[in-house]
């Protein structure tokens, strides 16, 4: 019998089962997150060499899954996204066991950018999700399952940790690889094959979604990244996540030169801006539920406003205190941009599309995130740590003026469409 999305506006029993798994899985990757650096450090090696490993270690998962989201989101659509969650999590279960036998730098690099090539779990679990619930509770969906992600990025750091004082790097690698094995098991035998909407059979059995409120136009049917509002909505994504991304490098530095405090306060700041979003995307999501697509938007744009003040807040406090209190809040704002830009992508793309469109939106999310990373260090380094927040501010108002852009062209869309009449 085919499955079909679930009827009413809850969240249906699979969709925690998913988030568990990626809890799981996630957690089992960060492990190793924080401690790479450290373990290419007693690999030995040149400083030169030894500062580009710690960057690229990181940058070059997300160049893997920036270049083939898209890939694998098309494969997706056509033969199912359970498939390829079961491929992402044995590509890095293989790749992670691979990892804790390597002791070359250089093949460490390698097998990280493959890795995030061969890997891109969290684009055909989205799509997974979104096949299996009803269009109106696609922003708690996404809230939800970024939730998981969050929480299973601080206990997996904390696992890590906690690994690595009684034992060797090896045995993080090695837990990490049986962990997403056994997801990738989870998903092959409790998860029901949802049919591919791009397929006859999912044609027929998910058809596509009736145009949303949180869209002011049908789902796009044809090149789903070039149509207005979705080349928008991801330019937005991609500079909110920049400003996101841009205290990444400097951000232990900024904490310590600036306050004076020992390293547990930097992991302090740090968690909390995660715990913020922990504790507000799934309440942020059920608000924008109720929003039409222009309205939406301008609850964004406010959104922008609020991150840009609190983070110049940010960059003149000397206040410690005051500084972990707004990361606070900023984590609670930053609840309320991605899983619901997210939602607005998804609901302006007809089903057929979704597993490509959302492996676009992973692309840009990575894609971002490397400008920022790279733009944060880069800056800071040529400027200074003083300016760091300053740079943050200043995305977020990149950010509002581009929302400003898409509400004024949507509103002369429709403006143009009235006058076309009937």
């Amino acid at each position: 019998m085919v499955s079909t999305p679930a009827a009413s506006s809850a969240l249906p029993r699979l969709v925690h089962a998913l988030f568990v798994i990626q809890l799981i899985s996630m957690g089992a990757m960060e492990m190793s997150g924080p401690f790479w650096p450290v373990h290419l450090q007693s690999l030995g090696g040149s400083p030169g060499v030894l500062a580009f490993a710690g960057i690229a270690v990181y940058v070059g998962p997300m160049l893997g899954v920036a270049l083939t989201s898209t890939f694998w989101g098309k494969v997706g659509d056509r033969f199912g996204h359970k498939p390829m969650m079961v491929r992402a999590l044995l590509g890095l279960g293989i790749t992670q066991l691979a990892l804790a036998f390597t002791q070359d730098v250089w093949a460490i690099l390698a097998l990280r950018f493959l890795q995030g090539a061969c890997a891109g779990y969290l684009a055909p679990a989205q799509a997974y999700g979104v096949s299996a619930v009803v269009p109106a509770v696609r922003g708690r969906l996404f809230a939800y399952l970024q939730v998981s992600t969050n929480v299973g990025s601080l206990l997996g750091a904390l696992a890590g940790g906690l690994i690595l004082d009684h034992g060797t790097f090896f045995w993080i690698n090695l837990s990490a690889a049986l962990l997403c094995a056994l997801c990738a098991a989870a998903v092959a035998a409790l998860l029901p094959r949802l049919p591919a909407a791009g397929s006859a059979l999912g044609a027929k059995a998910i058809p596509s979604p009736p145009p949303s409120s949180a869209g002011d136009a049908a789902p796009l049917q044809a090149s789903p990244w070039f149509g207005s509002p979705v080349a928008g909505l991801l330019a937005v994504l991609g500079i909110l996540l920049v400003a996101r991304m841009l205290t990444q490098t400097p951000f232990a530095m900024y904490v310590r030169s600036t306050f004076a405090v020992d390293n547990w306060v930097v992991g302090l700041c740090y968690g909390l801006l995660s715990m913020g979003f922990i504790v507000s995307a799934t309440l942020w999501a059920r608000y924008f539920e109720r929003l039409q697509g222009p309205d939406a938007l301008v609850r964004m744009a406010w959104v922008a406003a609020a991150c840009a003040l609190l983070t110049v807040l940010a960059g003149v406090t000397h206040s410690v205190a005051f500084f972990i209190a707004l990361h606070f809040a900023w984590g609670v704002l930053l609840g309320a941009t991605t899983p619901v830009l997210m939602a607005q992508i998804s609901h302006a793309t007809s089903g057929q599309h979704q597993g490509r469109i959302l492996g676009v939106a992973q692309s840009t999310a990575q894609f971002s995130s490397m400008a920022g990373i790279a733009l944060g260090g880069g800056l800071t380094q040529l400027l200074g740590l003083h300016i760091t927040y300053f740079l943050v501010a200043g995305a977020y108002a990149c950010a509002l003026a581009v929302i400003v852009a898409v509400l004024r062209q949507r509103r002369a869309r429709a403006g143009a469409t009235s006058l076309a009449g009937p």
